[in-house]
């Protein structure tokens, strides 16, 4: 299963979820926000990286999380429960966290100038 973000005109979710259904449901996680800039406030240059050392490091604490990464804990454990919300990242039954795709995907566009 793989991360699907991009930048999509609000309710466009439904659309590509009802398109997955329709090719046989290949359950794909899907997370739209209203503009570019809206979707690189949430997912900052930093949460990337971290998203990536945590797909890297595999199923870990907060606190190993940052020491990979090396970063302060309270900034990392403030991005954790940001992608945790935003389901990029989710928790154990044991309070550990882990990146439940495969492969994360961030699409846009840009749009000509008229």
């Amino acid at each position: 299963m793989k991360a699907i973000i991009e930048v999509s005109r609000r309710n466009n979710i439904f659309d590509a979820v009802r398109a997955d259904i329709a090719a046989g449901g290949n359950e794909d996680f899907h997370l739209a926000f209203d503009s570019a800039r809206l979707l690189f406030s949430e997912l900052t240059p930093a949460r990337l990286d971290l998203l990536d050392t945590l797909r890297k490091a595999g199923v870990c604490t907060v606190y190993a999380l940052a020491k990979a990464a090396e970063r302060n804990y309270s900034n990392v454990h403030t991005d954790v429960v940001r992608m945790v919300d935003l389901g990029l990242i989710e928790r154990t039954a044991d309070e550990k966290i882990f990146v439940p795709f495969d492969d994360v995907e961030v699409h846009f566009h840009l749009a000509a100038a008229a």
